[in-house]
């Protein structure tokens, strides 16, 4: 088991949760910081599942049902392949690549991903999640990573927005 101290405790592991947006850019940068600052491993999560939407969010579920997608026989292969190498071309986008002073793991459970997160996370992880901005009908078709995180994470939990965009910032269009 890994352990160092931080200032804030011992942690084992920087755990974040990765997809392609500008917050899971975002967020996995700062997670990337955070390990690197603090010695620890890091680990990247990129969960899979039938039906979850192709760029992050959770699985909505129908009122009264725990049940998921029937599928006879699946046994999820290009998924995971698809999951890590959504991984690899988020680090590569965010950092410029996998970092080499750094202990990556990568890890493509299935799963709906606020649920595979906060179950991932362990006393003495941080977990970091992305978020957008502007976001609320995304929130409200597909759910919040982020939100569930918070509310269930066995840790802490770091939620990154991403800076505004150079186009959104007042006069941008004008210095254009």
């Amino acid at each position: 088991m890994e352990t160092m101290n931080s200032g804030g405790g011992a942690r084992r592991r920087v755990v974040v949760g990765v997809d392609d947006s500008p917050g899971g850019l975002a967020a996995l940068r700062h997670a990337v910081d955070m390990a690197r600052a603090s010695h620890a491993r890091l680990v990247a999560i990129r969960s899979w599942g039938l039906g979850l939407p192709p760029h992050g969010g959770r699985r909505r579920r129908r009122v009264g049902s725990d049940r998921g997608p029937l599928v006879p026989f699946f046994n999820g292969a290009e998924q995971r392949q698809k999951a890590a190498l959504l991984i690899r071309l988020a680090f590569r986008d965010a950092t410029g690549g996998i970092p080499d002073d750094v202990a990556v793991v990568i890890r493509t459970p299935e799963g709906d991903p606020g649920r595979v997160l906060a179950g991932f996370t362990s006393d003495g992880d941080v977990l970091v999640v992305g978020t957008g901005r502007n976001q609320a009908v995304k929130r409200f078709m597909h759910g919040s990573v982020s939100h569930y995180c918070s509310v269930h994470a066995r840790c802490p939990v770091v939620v990154v927005v991403p800076p505004p965009r150079t186009a959104d910032k007042p006069g941008a269009a004008a210095a254009a």
